[in-house]
């Protein structure tokens, strides 16, 4: 179907909204009347410069109060329709959305509003326009959408018809399963949008709180199919109000809601069992490996020393090492140590049964290939760059070729044995994109999002993983007041983290993270573990969280750059990640944190 995207759904001056939805893609835009009164450009010029950029204007929005009201303001209504319909001549859009009327003014009866709403159809067929009517979902008397469709019904007019918006549908509970008594000729618009399941004011989740499909937690593709039943065929546009999208990057947010609707067709297809737009997806097995980038390789080299690690590797035309245990695998990629850029991650191998087919999908969406110079003989590795800027990079799971690339050594064997999960820390403007793309591209599913206080902010984190929880990632935004971006962090599965905790408690530099005491007091009202299980943590600074289906014990080391390492224990079947304890460790990393340790570097 052809899609659209309203203008109010970026940020941005008109030209710029325009020009930003061109690239990403989209067939059309509805014209939201702020922008256009804002906008220094005439109609005509506003139409041309949309026409050079290969985009329609299928819209012209919102026209509000009109109907079920006095015969006096009738008569006002008209005269601003009727110069409402000259300038959508001027723009070349025949499509006018009509709001159900929301003033404390208005009659509540049905046979009134569809007299009025016929009048104004015949008004706007003078002039080449179809009305489109819509149910919000604050109207004074019309707020569900099978309301509005009996009064359109009712004023049986050809150029009135009905506009569905799926907030407005499912924020309300309604049953998008009656959609499907509405002819599809006379569904004459379908706006979009999703939102996170909020108990709040309608409006205000409506003005606040939108997002794009697939960032929410409404069933769109379910809504959708009973379109698609109607025999629709008009276009699908995206209509989200937000208060990050109106202060982020035009253009990303634009190709973030292009993949929104290819995702969302994708998923209709699947509830409609047609076949799909897109190549299957491959969700990723684990992880190959984790790269950070640092001017200072030889601290982070003592770092990794001091948890059980060994330098296995030297890449053979690249200033990169590998660190290894088990089959936990580190990169360090060597900076210049006059670098500005401070330690961080800055790529994620994934294991794919289809590394070619994953990445397919990923361009599909959207996702940026990243060029890579390959020597000759070197494993050939698709990577795209995910939205906070990380390189993944996809690794055929049955072969680790991109290893030989290290003439490496066998790894050592120790406690840690692989890479339980990596936090990625995005800026705040992008943690929704961050969850569409690994729901769409790499097909992790989403957890809850949570909010856990930071002294100087709160800290929003969302999980994502995979069916067997061998890839989880944790997605971070510095929300509210926070300094600077979150860290990152590499989480390294241990099977005796006790034993491990001993070792690092006696090595004669401090590389974990101190645990305050009332952390320990607190423990020991909230779990009753005995008083020799609760005296062990409080010595080795193990933190620890339990849930139905199992433990899970953790400690974190300091942190170099923005970079931190944690490791874990999960016993039995526990599957989150100790979220309980992460205001406490949060407080932890704003207190001077001690020095790494300053031994020799372990070799091969």
């Amino acid at each position: 179907m052809r899609k659209c995207i309203a203008t109010v759904s970026v940020s941005g001056s008109l030209t710029e909204k325009l020009e930003a939805v061109a690239r990403a893609g989209f067939d059309g835009v509805e014209i939201f009347e702020n922008d256009l009164l804002g906008c220094p450009l005439s109609p005509e010029q506003i139409r041309e410069r949309a026409e050079s950029l290969g985009l329609g204007i299928d819209l012209y929005q919102p026209f509000r109060d009109f109907e079920a009201v006095t015969p006096g303001r009738l008569a006002d209504n008209l005269r601003r329709a009727e110069h409402k319909f000259r300038v959508m001549e001027r723009l070349g859009t025949d499509m006018m959305l009509v709001c159900s009327n929301v003033s404390p003014g208005a009659v509540d009866d049905d046979a009134l509003a569809a007299e009025q709403l016929r009048l104004l159809a015949e008004r706007a067929a003078d002039h080449g326009i179809k009305i489109a009517y819509e149910a919000l979902s604050w109207g004074r008397h019309v707020d569900t959408y099978l309301h509005a469709w009996r009064i359109v019904r009712m004023a049986d007019h050809p150029n009135l018809g009905a506009c569905l918006d799926s907030f407005h549908i499912l924020s309300r509970g309604s049953d998008p399963g009656g959609i499907e008594v509405i002819p599809g000729d006379k569904i004459f618009f379908v706006q979009l949008a999703d939102a996170p399941l909020l108990a709040m004011d309608v409006l205000q989740w409506s003005r606040h709180y939108r997002c794009f499909p697939g960032q929410g937690g409404f069933d769109l593709a379910g809504l959708l199919a009973h379109v698609v039943r109607t025999g629709y065929a008009g276009p699908l546009s995206l209509e989200v109000f937000n208060d990050s999208f109106r202060q982020a990057d035009t253009g990303r947010t634009a190709v973030d809601g292009m993949r929104s609707l290819i995702a969302l067709e994708e998923s209709v297809a699947q509830v409609l069992g047609t076949g799909s737009p897109l190549p299957r997806s491959v969700q990723p097995d684990g992880f190959a490996f984790a790269e950070l980038a640092t001017r200072d390789h030889k601290r982070v080299g003592r770092l990794l020393g001091a948890l059980g690690f060994a330098r296995t590797g030297q890449h053979e035309t690249k200033p990169v090492e590998l660190w290894e245990q088990g089959l936990a695998r580190i990169l360090i990629d060597r900076l210049h140590p006059e670098s500005p850029t401070d330690t961080s991650l800055v790529a994620i191998g994934l294991e794919s049964p289809d590394p070619a087919l994953s990445a397919e999908r990923a361009k599909a969406l959207l996702s940026p290939a990243l060029p890579r110079h390959r020597a000759p003989g070197e494993a050939s590795l698709e990577a795209v760059a995910a939205p906070d800027g990380t390189e993944l990079f996809f690794c055929d799971v049955r072969r680790a070729g991109w290893r030989e690339a290290f003439d490496a050594v066998t790894p050592p064997v120790g406690h840690i044995g692989r890479i339980d999960h990596v936090a990625l820390s995005h800026p705040w403007d992008q943690f929704d994109e961050a969850a569409l793309f690994y729901r769409s591209v790499l097909g992790l599913r989403p957890h809850e999002s949570v909010e856990v206080a930071d002294p100087y902010g709160l800290l929003r984190s969302r999980a994502m993983s995979n069916a067997a929880g061998t890839v989880r990632l944790a997605l971070n935004i510095a929300h509210v007041g926070a300094r600077g971006l979150p860290g990152q962090h590499i989480a390294l599965a241990d099977d005796d983290i006790v034993a491990t905790a001993r070792r690092l408690r006696a090595l004669p530099d401090d590389v974990l993270l101190p645990i305050p005491d009332n952390y320990y007091d607190d423990l020991r009202a909230r779990f009753d573990l005995g008083e020799e299980r609760h005296r062990e943590l409080r010595e080795l600074g193990l933190m620890y969280d339990r849930d139905d289906d199992g433990e899970f014990l953790h400690l974190y080391t300091v942190t170099v750059g923005r970079v931190f390492f944690e490791i874990v224990q999960r016993v039995g079947g526990y599957r989150g990640f100790g979220m309980a304890n992460t205001p406490v460790r949060l407080a932890a990393q704003h207190a001077p944190a001690p020095a790494t340790p300053t031994g020799p570097t372990p070799d091969r």
